[in-house]
């Protein structure tokens, strides 16, 4: 999962994947209606790949988080909406990451983590890895010595 080239920019909603860096700012695409957008310089532009999450002890990628949902999920959009009271958005959390640190991770974190995440999720930048095919390579394997014996 590689989210080196997406971005949140402050103030403007949804994620957006750069195209370019200038002078004067960042070239990004909407990842939602596909309109381009520049920013000025003063702009905050957070990376997701370099986001942290606060647990208790240490931190964790946002990448990490992705995949624990994705396996949570088995693949799908979150089954709690986003716009889900903050009780409810923080016990959906807590089944994810259970270590996180609720004093400085707020529900209005986990509705934007949970809308990036469907965000992602549509729009197929993110997906359940596949499992390698190791099993039916041993079983051919298998399936040889025993054929060969037969001989």
């Amino acid at each position: 999962m590689d989210l080196s080239n997406i971005i949140a920019v402050s103030g403007r909603p949804g994620l957006y994947e750069l195209n370019a860096q200038t002078r004067g700012g960042v070239v990004a695409t909407s990842l939602i209606d596909g309109r381009r957008i520049t920013t000025n310089p003063t702009a905050q532009i957070s990376v997701l790949a370099d986001i942290q999450i606060y647990c208790i002890g240490e931190e964790v990628p946002l990448t990490s988080v992705f995949e624990k949902i994705i396996a949570f999920e088995s693949g799908a959009p979150t089954r709690v909406s986003p716009k889900s009271p903050a009780l409810k958005l923080e016990a959906y959390f807590f089944e994810i990451l259970d270590n996180y640190d609720e004093e400085r991770v707020y529900p209005s974190d986990i509705k934007k983590i949970m809308q990036w995440f469907n965000l992602l999720l549509s729009k197929q930048m993110i997906a359940l890895p596949k499992e390698e095919e190791e099993k039916p390579a041993e079983i051919t394997d298998v399936e040889k010595t025993e054929t060969s014996s037969k001989e």
